[in-house]
């Protein structure tokens, strides 16, 4: 819990610095970066999340890292002030707030459309076209595959989540016939 209200008081900051010199698309950009860096990388998150590294060495290797995605000079020094501060282990929560704030003040809504398989682009046109009648909003569709679900979708927008995958369905029926 306290995690989220810090994450959410950076997220805003950076919207608002964002905002002062419109730069707010290429903060988002540029945080879900180095947020996908840091999460796909255990080595990185072990030497800048570890206390016996001195502070001196991590922020060479942050500031190294960020010179190599040529991050915005506002996105490296919130990183460099997150490593300052030992929270680290917030930027992915942090760049996930503020491209939530973002599409919010933009009116779009992030809808996660997941599939047996890969569907056809008509698909995907039609429910985007329905969920934005629905929502009154535009909406951008993040496709995803999950072979388990053997078939059906799964939508989920915010906190709803639509569930008409084969899989539920089947495993809703194996409740209802077998006994506790």
């Amino acid at each position: 819990m306290i995690a989220a209200h810090v994450s959410r008081r950076y997220a805003r900051a950076l919207r608002d610095i964002g905002i002062g010199d419109s730069s707010l698309d290429q903060l988002v950009a540029d945080l879900s970066k180095i947020a996908d860096v840091y999460e796909g990388s255990p080595d990185l998150r072990a030497s800048v999340d570890n206390p016996l590294v001195p502070l001196v060495a991590k922020k060479a290797i942050l500031t190294e890292l960020c010179d190599k995605l040529a991050l915005a000079k506002t996105v490296k020094h919130a990183v460099l002030l997150l490593g300052d501060r030992r929270r680290l282990r917030l930027v992915p929560e942090i760049a996930t707030m503020l491209r939530e704030m973002s599409d919010a003040r933009k009116g779009i809504v992030r809808a996660e459309v997941t599939t047996a398989v890969a569907l056809g682009d008509g698909f995907y046109q039609k429910l985007q076209a329905t969920l934005e009648k629905l929502t009154h909003k535009v909406v951008v569709l993040d496709k995803k595959h999950d072979p388990t679900l053997i078939g059906g979708v799964v939508l989920r927008i915010g906190d709803l989540v639509l569930d008409s995958s084969l899989k539920t369905r089947l495993q809703g029926l194996k409740q209802a016939l077998l006994p506790n």
